[in-house]
């Protein structure tokens, strides 16, 4: 019997399984069965914990199987999952990820702070087409690649049922996440996010990093600076410091235990 944990971080929904000794394997099929949200668990990821030379690693995959590099709103339903079940201490502590380690204050109760580590812009212009309409935007690096775009009614994207269209599509080899920014009132952002592997998810952690920096060079401020993002899961704050490096601060909750043996 495998058991597992279904949390979420502004409805950026996961499903973890603690598997210290790295002993359990899914395939990329299995995957795509437990995230199945007709069939399965229903969830935007896995992510499955387990420890390497001494330190905790985020082992993650994308809802339809394929491994990503890591996930801001994943990596702190990680955190909670870990103090929670008194496998870490609360306090300031480190994360392994394939896009390296990473640094995440948890309190014994309320938002998790994680050092997403350095966010820049990528050289040429890149655009999008959806819903008959094309926009232009910046490359934003994160680790993993976005795509961020500018608009003034969220709403006139359509439904990103399907993924928008992305070009020069030799910039991303691999895809890319691509999100849809809307200004509000001073230093506040509503945004939209299509993810590469899953679809328009409810958040996106790495995402808002994205959108803090391109947000920042479209407006012409200078770093540091501190950003209110709404997608619309919730609210989270990326602060991005004078050497560019993005802390992504928001919610994250265990919702329920579950089984996974007949979705394998």
């Amino acid at each position: 019997m495998i058991k597992a944990t279904y949390g979420h971080g502004t409805h950026n929904d996961f499903v973890l399984v603690f598997d210290e000794n790295d002993e359990i394997i899914f395939t990329p099929e299995q995957i795509k069965r437990i995230c199945d949200r007709k069939n399965g668990v229903g969830s935007d990821g896995l992510i499955k914990i387990v420890k390497k030379d001494g330190a905790w690693f985020m082992d993650y995959a994308n809802a339809d199987g394929s491994v990503a590099e890591m996930c801001g709103n994943g990596i702190r339903v990680m955190a909670r999952y870990l103090t929670d079940r008194g496998h870490q201490p609360s306090g300031i502590y480190a994360i392994n990820t394939r896009d390296g380690r990473k640094f995440l204050s948890v309190p014994e109760a309320g938002d998790i702070s994680v050092n997403m580590g350095q966010v820049s812009q990528v050289s040429g212009e890149v655009f999008v087409s959806v819903n008959g309409s094309t926009f232009t935007g910046l490359n934003i690096d994160m680790g993993n690649p976005h795509a961020v775009f500018f608009v003034d009614d969220l709403a006139s994207v359509g439904d990103l049922r399907q993924a928008p269209i992305v070009t020069p599509a030799d910039e991303y080899p691999e895809g890319v996440n691509i999100e849809f920014v809307k200004f509000l009132e001073g230093n506040k952002i509503q945004m939209r996010v299509h993810e590469r592997g899953v679809g328009e998810t409810q958040s996106c952690g790495t995402g808002t990093c994205a959108v803090a920096l391109a947000a920042t060079i479209k407006n012409g401020k200078s770093l540091p600076i501190k950003w209110e993002i709404n997608p619309p899961g919730g609210r989270l704050f990326v602060e991005i410091d004078g050497h560019s490096n993005a802390t992504l601060t928001g919610p994250a909750q265990l919702i329920k235990e579950i089984e996974l043996d007949k979705y394998l």
